[in-house]
């Protein structure tokens, strides 16, 4: 502010501003930890010849995140490693992601009679209920934390040890918003994911490049899968018989 002080839209006359270190002229600077294409491409409506910083290695889980992925047959083993890895595993507090809002409901209900102090986040509560809920977890009156991905993004909740993904997410982005909820600010973390032979192949092609560029080990039922291109893809020979993928 004022109006003056903005750049004229014509990229010729703005260049010349730029050099003319008599006057300051306003620049915009925008600070997300997410920035879908949509978003990107909204601001660019509003931004003039804007200039892009990562900080971090952009779309790609930070390596202080230990990743561990668990083969699993069925629902009744998925409840048996849960308790294991909330008696064995990390001190709260945690968070258990799921796909489906009565999930959540159902696991919290679980973990309670188990003798643990679980509290749920999801789109079918109130706002003022899932005010309640975060507030009441990130003081920690409450141990874990059973959400949807509605609390995958956005949310910057102190000490979080362990992600648990009990239903894995469809998307591998989601995947990585939901363990970037722990070894937040320097911190490290561990985020363990329930994998089934069910899971979408696509999402298992994107999960397996995601776990070899992190240096984190893959059970064998993923190192044995056709994970050797994605989905809907194929390979393409060029006149120098070099192999490549195109969708």
């Amino acid at each position: 502010m004022p109006r003056e002080t903005l750049k004229s839209d014509d990229a010729e006359v703005a260049e010349i501003q730029e050099k003319d270190h008599r006057n300051k002229y306003r620049t915009t600077l925008m600070f997300s930890a997410t920035m879908p294409p949509e978003v990107e491409r909204l601001s660019r409506n509003y931004l003039r010849r804007p200039g892009i910083i990562y900080i971090g290695d952009f779309g790609q889980p930070v390596d202080r995140i230990k990743q561990v992925i668990l083969f699993i047959k069925s629902d009744h083993e998925k409840k048996i490693r849960l308790e294991q890895l909330l008696r064995d595993g990390p001190a709260p507090p945690i968070i258990i992601f799921v796909n489906q809002r009565k999930s959540c409901d159902r696991i919290a209900k679980y973990l309670n009679k188990l003798g643990y102090r679980a509290t749920t986040l999801q789109g079918g509560r109130s706002q003022d209920h899932r005010d309640w809920s975060l507030s009441e977890f990130s003081a920690g009156r409450y141990d874990i934390l059973v959400a949807t991905d509605i609390a995958a993004r956005g949310l910057d909740i102190k000490g979080i040890t362990h992600v648990i993904n009990y239903d894995l997410p469809k998307t591998i982005q989601h995947y990585i918003h939901r363990i970037g909820r722990t070894a937040r600010a320097g911190e490290s973390g561990l985020a363990t994911s329930f994998l089934t032979m069910q899971e979408d192949p696509e999402f298992l092609f994107d999960l397996k490049k995601t776990l070899q560029s992190t240096d984190n080990s893959l059970p064998q039922e993923l190192l044995s899968h056709d994970t050797h291109h994605r989905p809907g893809s194929f390979p393409t020979q060029t006149r120098r018989d070099t192999i490549i993928y195109s969708s």
